[in-house]
């Protein structure tokens, strides 16, 4: 009998009442393993109430109620790691060593959450007139609603409602419905960590869920990780309904490899950010632009490393990158290596064709790789998020960056060169809200922020870190005045001023 993962209202599970469901699949063997309910208005409603009436009681908690839980959070993940890790292979596909440091990525958000104290410190300015303080204080906004995507369903999730909770906040978290079931188990561990109930609330769905949540009258604020075009859409609806909206969107990041770099570090890098998780990160890197004569030697390097690839189930020891999360998408990643033959582009490695014997129904690619790739293309335009890699040839250091530079998304962007002032020019002049010197991937650590530029961001706030704080607060400024108890009144035992 097939499984059905329901939703988590008020602190227990929830059965889904709209009728509908989707289907969870194991991406290695193309297998139904799972039913998710998919929520209507009636269980968003629901859980926006339960978030709505728990709020008040939780922004009136002490800080040291909140970090007693959050600790006692962190040893709960900490001990269920594996567990987690595993459900994320399971239903995401992505090889479990690579599971597990998405949980550790996860962890260090919960670990600043567990600072928040010091965090949430406001100001003071005494005396800024005679008898006159001013103070500056940070407040919850209320209730979050939380829309997380299938890449990463333990680590998003985890950047998200952590900071949120530790803040003050209520959550209504909706997962991607395609790996619903890590995420899930984060939420059932944070109510035995001793999170009141509808402090943290989950419904599962898709488009009307999400719909409905960025229009609901009583949800303050809506955090976002997806799409560009979803992203767009979540910061315009959520904006004209007057909430406080962060929206990451997607990403098209470069890797620009000067002629100086390190020819075996640059293509150990790219393979690994390009190909790893089978591409689908929003900083993977998808275009490495070669500058001058360094391009047909790093081109051989990155095909020579990509041949070697082990791919295979993502619960392999043996296997390097998993399978893509759906056959649909597979198909679609697969799509551009012969779009992208038509259009000019020189294919150095095919990986379309590939099959895992006795797993020949999972949704399984082997990596490609593209060289002379140029902006007009199909695969330099779009965001694959698959394995498919794209050289772009720059003939020297300023056509490079205005390549960059000219691209619609700006989330991160990384240099490889051993030149320090090369460097420091690139990190001033790259148009990109995260840059990596000789790091492909350069996400930031959790005390940081993280977050993009132009189409890969909706919104001034950054996601986890500080602006992560000020996202979910509001700043309030006390003006206070009091009477000297010498001046008149009641007798505090103060001798009379004369």
């Amino acid at each position: 009998m097939t499984t059905t993962i329901d939703h988590w209202i008020g602190g227990r599970s929830v059965p889904g009442r709209s009728g509908r469901h989707g289907t969870v699949t194991d991406p290695a063997t193309g297998a139904e393993t799972a039913r998710v309910a998919l929520a209507g208005t009636a269980e968003v409603d629901a859980a926006v109430a339960a978030a709505k009436a728990a709020a008040p009681g939780w922004a009136a908690s002490s800080l040291t109620r909140r970090t007693a839980v959050l600790f006692a959070y962190r040893e709960l993940l900490n001990a269920h790691r594996e567990e987690i890790a595993r459900l994320i292979t399971a239903e995401h596909g992505k090889v479990h060593s690579d599971a597990l440091g998405e949980v550790a990525r996860g962890l260090e958000i919960v670990e600043l959450a567990c600072g928040i104290p010091q965090l949430l410190k406001g100001e003071t300015s005494t005396q800024v007139s005679s008898r006159v303080d001013v103070s500056a204080i940070r407040q919850p906004v209320g209730v979050v609603a939380a829309i997380t995507p299938f890449n990463f369903p333990a680590m998003v999730p985890l950047w998200m409602f952590p900071m949120a909770v530790a803040c003050g906040n209520t959550v209504v978290l909706k997962p991607s419905e395609k790996d619903p079931s890590a995420t899930a188990l984060l939420v059932r561990l944070a109510t035995e960590a001793g999170l009141p109930d509808g402090v943290l609330n989950l419904v599962n769905g898709d488009k009307p869920a999400v719909d409905r949540l960025l229009e609901h009258p009583d949800v303050d604020a809506v955090s976002f990780v997806g799409s560009t075009p979803v992203a767009r859409h979540v910061h315009r609806t959520a904006s004209a309904a007057g909430k406080r909206v962060q929206a990451l969107g997607g990403a098209k990041n470069h890797m620009l490899v000067l002629p100086d770099a390190d020819l075996d570090l640059a293509a150990d890098a790219a393979v690994s950010a390009g190909y790893g998780s089978a591409g689908e990160r929003c900083m993977a890197v998808s275009v490495v632009v070669a500058v001058g004569a360094v391009a047909d030697p790093l081109v051989e390097r990155i095909a020579e490393r990509a041949r070697k690839l082990t791919i295979g189930p993502g619960g392999d020891p043996a296997s390097e990158m998993g399978p893509l999360i759906t056959r649909e998408h597979r198909d679609r990643v697969a799509s551009y290596v012969p779009r992208s033959r038509e259009q000019g582009a020189t294919v150095v490695v095919d990986g379309t064709g590939l099959t895992v014997p006795g797993h020949e129904n999972g949704f399984f690619t082997g990596v490609s790789l593209l060289d002379h790739v140029t902006p007009d293309m199909d695969a330099y335009r779009d965001e694959i998020f698959g394995p498919v890699l794209s050289v772009v040839r720059a003939a020297d250091y300023t056509e490079a960056i205005e390549l960059i530079n000219a691209s619609p998304w700006g989330n991160g962007a990384a240099v490889f060169t051993r030149d320090g002032g090369a460097a420091r020019r690139f990190q001033l002049e790259v148009q990109a809200g995260m840059v990596g010197v000789n790091v492909p991937i350069p996400v930031p650590v959790g005390y940081h922020s993280f977050g993009g530029w132009k189409a890969s961001l909706f919104g001034e706030h950054h996601v986890y870190g500080n602006d992560g704080v000020h996202f979910y607060t509001r700043g309030k400024v006390v003006t206070t005045r009091w009477p000297d108890p010498a001046d008149a009144g009641v007798d505090l035992g103060f001798p009379a001023n004369s």
